[in-house]
């Protein structure tokens, strides 16, 4: 029981004895490292001995302790002598503990041969290298370590700075990353840029076709053909059209066309064409052309057609111009020949209706019945005859320019009211509309007025046979009258609607066998132009149509 007590006195005694000099150890390293002292003692084997720094101030002390970079201190033994705050932090210690121990044990594994290396040429001289240290947890700290020796009172030591390398490597790591990165893109970027040419060089291949093939069809037809740019500007012609006006493409360009054309033909198709480049609606018309060979002028069908991109736009035009001169002399022969034989046939058809009036009105003796049928139905078909040679007369008119007529003032309203009332007196099983509005007074002639309203109802009731309803609507806007008449019968499609009022274009309908020659609607045309007004039409197939036509009202 003594020795117990005497042992646990004796620990309680070396337990105090080692906090006075663990106290005294804290209390030596604050003031080595606040510039306080200038020596440091170090108990080994031989005995303490004492290290001084021959240049130790307070300020080289601050110094040291105030760098970014870890500062230590060691002798030959790898002892530790003195260490800043960096360095502690680097290797995750308390600044107390790293002074006295062994600088070896921070040094990683694999750094140890060349840390070895490196401190034995470091007494000779300066140097320094890429090492690892390990902190208190293990982890591995890339640093770049610099020896200088230091001269202290007891001998020489060396002097180790450790800039940590952590951020460096990271960034080193990232842009190595980084470049491989971009050496991936570069290798994209090339293989799509060699993909790129191949397909620009295939486009490029197809488009040097597809232009030599354009131009080898162009230089065989024998229309004139060129191309001009959304604003007009021609940038290529045809051979053709060098061969027949002997003009140049620089003389052409910049609407230098117009110098071949005839002079009564210039403003008409100036003004179309211009329109035609500003609405990139196909453009159409018909005019004469010089040819170079001799002089002479010539009729063209001129049509221009818009050609767009993916987008929409126009990228350029096409253009064509087709010799109809010969033609144009057949048509005149036709419409000649028209003329003469409706004037002959007109002659024999009065004398014969004639001769049918007066069997009719023979009194000295019965008419059979059966003749008296056979007169009516030879009345009507006269009826129907002349008609047709009244609408050859009238076309033939239309075409010398010779369709003149008085004009007076004629009451609208009381036309259409006489003109249906005809209508219904000729197909009773049709149900006739009027959609009336005021009492219209137009300057006009009232025979050929009713002549084109007549025609308008004969054509609704033509291609209306199932739903039989006709409505006459009269309405007035802005100075003008119009007429309409509106059917429910099997409409126009939209390539019927600009072709309708042509001389002898007829709608054909397999379900519908109709007469006429198709001059009705081409006369009435003819007829409202000569009044100074408009006619149209509107519809669609299958759902009816409103042909309309408008005239100026006399205020």
């Amino acid at each position: 029981m003594e020795q117990a007590k005497i042992t646990y006195e004796q620990l309680l005694s070396e337990n105090s004895e080692l906090k006075l000099q663990l106290e005294e150890a804290n209390d030596s390293i604050d003031a080595i490292r606040s510039g306080q002292v200038d020596a440091l003692i170090v108990k080994n084997s031989d005995g303490s001995q004492v290290y001084t720094l021959k240049t130790a101030d307070q300020t080289y002390r601050v110094f040291i302790q105030k760098m970014n970079e870890g500062a230590v201190t060691i002798n030959r033994e790898g002892l530790i002598l003195y260490s800043n705050s960096r360095f502690a932090n680097m290797v995750k210690m308390p600044l107390e503990k790293t002074i006295g121990l062994v600088f070896n044990d921070f040094i990683a594994p694999s750094s140890i041969e060349t840390y070895d290396n490196l401190i034995a040429n470091a007494w000779e001289e300066d140097c320094k290298e890429e090492i690892e240290l390990l902190d208190a947890d293990n982890q591995s700290i890339p640093c770049l370590l610099s020896c200088n020796t230091l001269e202290l009172d007891e001998g020489v030591a060396l002097s180790l700075i450790l800039t940590d390398l952590t951020l460096l490597k990271e960034t080193e790591n990232q842009l190595r990353i980084k470049n491989l990165q971009l050496a991936a893109a570069h290798l994209q970027t090339e293989k799509l840029n060699n993909e790129l040419e191949d397909i620009v060089k295939e486009r490029t291949n197809e488009l040097f076709v597809s232009r030599e093939h354009f131009k080898y069809l162009a230089n065989n037809i024998p229309q004139l053909t060129w191309t001009n740019l959304p604003n007009g500007q021609i940038n290529y012609f045809n051979q053709q059209w060098y061969t027949y006006t002997g003009l140049s493409l620089e003389e052409t360009q910049q609407f230098g066309w117009r110098n071949i054309l005839h002079p009564d033909d210039i403003s008409s198709t100036s003004e179309q064409f211009t329109a035609g480049l500003q609405s990139g609606v196909t453009f159409e018309i018909e005019n004469r052309y010089k040819r170079q060979s001799d002089d002479s002028y010539r009729w063209h069908l001129n049509r221009a057609v818009p050609l767009r991109n993916e987008n929409g736009e126009i990228a350029y035009w096409l253009g064509t111009a087709t010799d109809i001169e010969d033609q144009k002399k057949e048509m005149e022969k036709r419409d000649e020949f028209i003329g003469i034989a409706s004037h002959e046939l007109k002659t024999p058809l009065t004398s014969l209706k004639g001769y049918l009036q007066l069997i009719t009105s023979y009194k000295k003796e019965s008419i059979p019945p059966v003749v008296v049928q056979y007169i009516n139905k030879a009345n009507k078909a006269l009826s129907k005859l002349q008609l047709l040679i009244n609408d050859l007369l009238d076309v033939s008119k239309i075409k010398a320019g010779k369709m003149e007529y008085e004009f007076i003032n004629v009451n609208i309203t009381l036309l259409i009211k006489t003109c249906i009332e005809n209508a219904e007196h000729i197909y009773p099983e049709n149900t006739f509309i009027n959609e009336d509005g005021h009492n219209y007074v137009v300057n006009g002639n009232a025979e050929r007025l009713e002549q084109v309203l007549m025609n308008l109802l004969n054509n609704a009731v033509k291609y209306s046979q199932e739903n039989k309803t006709i409505i006459v609507k009269t309405s007035a806007q802005n100075g003008w009258v119009r007429v309409t008449v509106i059917d429910f019968g099997i409409g126009l499609s939209e390539d019927q609607k600009e072709k309708i009022f042509e001389r002898f274009y007829r709608v054909e309908d397999k379900k519908y066998m109709t007469s006429g020659l198709g001059m009705g609607l081409y006369i009435s045309a003819g007829i409202i132009q000569n009044h100074n007004g408009r006619i149209g039409v509107d519809g669609e197939l299958k759902k009816g149509a409103r042909f309309y036509f408008e005239l100026p009202l006399i205020e």
